[in-house]
């Protein structure tokens, strides 16, 4: 069976060039196209599409406000089609916080390289996001809850104590859910989140803004200090390691691993050698199996490990594979992760 994709966009030439990309994949049919959200609103009641690709800037109604109109009354799989200027990744973060699965940024140029690696990102993504149940989008453990840090009682954490968090697909929301649940002296945090190039700063900005602790994204040669998350720069690993004297965050291009580019795996095995570290690593919401390798290798090394549930994931593969890896030791809802870990790392509590 074919994904039913519905193709929305204010621009014909690229209804075309999408169309055409797309339905290049034998999973995909393009059941129809719309050139805003007016039009979409009837195609999707009539062609009851399977997954929608949205494009952000749109005359008469632009993405964000469409998706929030559309997600609590007819909740669908959605992948953001974004372009990569400062206003389009600032409302594509929104879009995720709205329900979107994920997004593919438009190509900066008209060469075919280009717009066939988006598209070839666009029609994975887009298969993906068609396994995806959406349908209690509106009911979602995540979706009703405070944006707020609630206070937390001042506690002292076990020396030497560094978080190391995977996430991808549902990671955005997830990570806001559990970062600012944290208290501001909290131990070092070191974040990957499967995110392109361009969009980690303003994600890492808008956590900032939220949270108790501090969140920036990480550069290269940064010390790794308690009160502070380190969110990985998209398209670019990020690692731990020593030198200058400190433990320093190494960031550098890089080849993919396991797929990925930040890359769960990549940050976890830097860690394995840190032994003086009391680590715990968690494992979050996403498509894949990136991290379980990782983990494994912590867990072998003495490492607490923690994977986010089934039934609060957005998409459940990332936890399921270190799950069955055998290298987790609690397995627990969204909401609960920062209480389970705190409890972990209190020294009073021991």
């Amino acid at each position: 069976m074919k994904v039913r994709v519905l193709v929305i966009d204010d621009s014909a030439t690229v209804r075309m060039l999408l169309k055409a990309g797309l339905e290049s994949d034998g999973r995909i049919e393009v059941v129809g196209t719309a050139r805003d959200p007016f039009e979409a609103r009837e195609k999707i009641v009539e062609l009851n599409p399977d997954v929608l690709t949205l494009d952000i800037e749109m005359p008469r109604m632009d993405g964000l406000k469409f998706l929030t109109k559309l997600m609590p009354q007819y909740p669908l799989p959605v992948i953001m089609v974004s372009s990569l200027t400062r206003n389009g990744q600032k409302i594509t973060m929104q879009c995720l916080e709205a329900g979107a699965l994920d997004f593919v940024t438009k190509p900066q140029s008209s060469t075919p390289d280009g717009l066939n690696a988006m598209l070839f990102l666009l029609r994975n993504k887009i298969c993906d996001a068609a396994k995806v149940d959406v349908s209690s989008f509106s009911s979602k453990s995540m979706s009703g809850k405070s944006h707020v840090a609630r206070p937390t009682q001042r506690r002292q954490w076990a020396p030497g104590s560094l978080i190391a968090v995977g996430a991808s697909t549902g990671g955005t929301e997830a990570l806001r859910v559990f970062l600012t649940r944290l208290p501001k002296d909290f131990p070092p945090v070191l974040v990957v989140q499967h995110m392109p190039a361009g969009y980690t700063a303003h994600f890492a900005q808008r956590l900032n803004d939220l949270c108790a602790i501090k969140v920036c994204e990480a550069s290269d040669g940064m010390a790794v200090d308690s009160g502070n998350v380190y969110i990985a720069p998209g398209g670019r690993q990020m690692g731990l390691s020593y030198f200058e004297g400190k433990n320093r965050i190494r960031v550098l291009e890089g080849e993919k691993v396991s797929g990925h580019r930040p890359s769960v795996d990549h940050l976890f095995l830097s860690l394995v050698p840190f032994k003086r570290f009391k680590i715990s690593a968690l494992i979050m919401t996403g498509m894949g199996s990136d991290g379980a390798l990782g983990m494994t290798k912590l867990a072998e090394a003495g490492a607490y490990t923690m994977a986010q549930d089934e039934s609060s994931c957005v998409v459940f593969g990332m936890p399921k594979a270190c799950i069955l890896a055998g290298a987790v030791q609690v397995i627990c809802p969204l909401y609960q992760m920062a209480d389970e870990l705190m409890e972990h790392l209190s020294e009073g509590d021991k």
